[in-house]
């Protein structure tokens, strides 16, 4: 009969027993930070103070906040290729830039609607501008929202491509990464 082992594991206890664990206890807590900073995201979209219209120190502030997320992708990339884990913190890194990337282009929409009332037809309020991000992102268009002004549809042009970039391009980057971070583990490819 199989006796269960006391907390801190037996002598017998392999090491691969020891790794599952240590494996289970690392996805737990990169899905708690991963959920964590999603809803501080989110949180912040909605608690930033953009009372006003877009102007220049917003689109500045825009492409600076898109700038930020490359240079936070290129040192995700980095600790993927250094990670004990590699798969998993390539999740979490997607996880993080991914709203990140959405949010960023949903105050976007959000302010140029504040500052252009008619580029989009209807009035955008911070969800309705996150809902028309996803569905940009998401290829689906349902048609409910459109862009109507060339600044919201060049707005708009430039988010399908960052989309295409980043599940493009970025998608083959990390992968690249897990490997190798797998190679540099001494895994391989599995």
């Amino acid at each position: 009969m199989d006796h269960p082992d006391p907390p801190g594991g037996s002598p017998t206890t392999s090491s691969a027993e020891l790794s599952s664990g240590q494996a289970r206890h690392q996805a737990v807590l990169a899905m708690v930070r991963t959920t964590l900073t999603a809803t501080a995201l989110v949180v912040g979209y909605y608690l930033l103070p953009m009372d006003s219209a877009i102007s220049v120190g917003s689109v500045v502030g825009i492409v600076v906040c898109l700038m930020a997320m490359l240079g936070l992708f290129a040192w995700q990339i980095r600790t993927i290729t250094r990670s004990p884990a590699p798969r998993l913190r390539a999740v979490e890194a997607l996880s993080i830039t991914l709203p990140l990337f959405l949010l960023v282009f949903a105050a976007g929409y959000y302010l140029l609607e504040r500052g252009a009332h008619g580029s989009f037809s209807e009035s955008l309020t911070r969800t309705d501008a996150l809902y028309y991000t996803l569905t940009v992102f998401s290829t689906v268009g349902f048609g409910d929202i459109t862009a109507l002004t060339q600044t919201a549809r060049v707005a708009t042009m430039i988010q399908m491509t960052g989309n295409l970039l980043l599940v493009g391009v970025a998608a083959k980057v990390v992968a690249g990464a897990v490997r190798t971070g797998l190679q540099h583990k001494g895994e391989g490819d599995r």
